[in-house]
């Protein structure tokens, strides 16, 4: 198995970041088209407050206590199917035990069945529910900086 450095995201990770969101982006039928001004608007916001670069804990009564969410996860192509998620996968679950989380949902692309190989081999189960979204705010750049668009 791979041994991978985790770390926190800082200022200057976006020329190795933002390829790779593309990439997750374009590789997904019906994703959200990646928008690299938005997203470094948004990048900003995220080292803006070390609370956001962590796990986010929420109360489930369902689950019986915090639960998290795992967004996105992306590997190279180059570096895929050589254990490289599987380590990803138990060093997020390590972090999350370790606050006391007990349960982690994730978000995947029906479609996408190499990833759905890995969750499923790691334990992760289809619950047969949908993830569902409603926009509150968009983030559009605007000349003078940043401006916030109300979804109705």
């Amino acid at each position: 198995m791979p041994v991978l450095e985790f770390r926190e995201a800082i200022a200057g990770d976006e020329t190795v970041l933002f390829p790779m969101m593309r990439a997750l982006a374009e590789q997904e039928p019906g994703a959200i088209a990646f928008d690299e001004s938005a997203t470094r608007l948004a990048f900003r916001q995220f080292l803006s407050l070390p609370a956001f670069g962590r796990v986010w804990l929420i109360f489930s009564f369902e689950f019986r206590g915090h639960d998290a969410f795992i967004d996105e996860l992306y590997i190279v192509p180059a570096r895929r199917r050589r254990g490289c998620g599987r380590e990803a996968m138990a060093f997020v679950e390590q972090a999350a035990r370790e606050m006391g989380v007990n349960a982690i949902h994730l978000e995947v692309e029906s479609g996408n069945h190499r990833a759905l190989e890995l969750y499923r081999h790691t334990g992760y189960k289809d619950h047969q529910r949908l993830l569902m979204t409603k926009w509150l705010n968009r983030v559009i750049q605007g000349a003078s900086g940043c401006a916030y668009e109300r979804e109705v």
